[in-house]
């Protein structure tokens, strides 16, 4: 069986579910979108991680997180930086990592 591309990749190919702790589950999640994002461009905007979320039926978590970028255009470094600040500020690092 081929490898899925990151826009096909859904946390049940890569891992059973079963077997990873609520907050490992998230932080996939959150990881599986940026890269989907960026996998065929070098920019992106908040209202296309947003859509895309919303479109993948993203966990609440994740959708709190999403919903929380200030809109703009953002490189793959700025939107992850922001994002993982969104997480530190609101002290959600335990349950959603960091984003890279």
């Amino acid at each position: 069986m081929a490898k899925p591309n990151a826009d096909d990749r859904s946390l049940s190919e890569w891992m059973p579910t079963d077997t990873l702790p609520p907050s490992s589950e998230a932080a996939f999640e959150l990881q599986v979108l940026v890269d989907a994002l960026f996998a065929r461009k070098g920019s992106s905007t908040s209202l296309e991680l947003i859509a895309l979320a919303e479109v993948r039926d993203a966990g609440d978590a994740v959708l709190e997180v999403v919903n929380l970028l200030p809109s703009g255009s953002y490189s793959r470094l700025q939107m992850a930086d922001q994002l993982n600040s969104i997480i530190t500020a609101h002290g959600w690092s335990d349950e959603l990592g960091t984003v890279s």
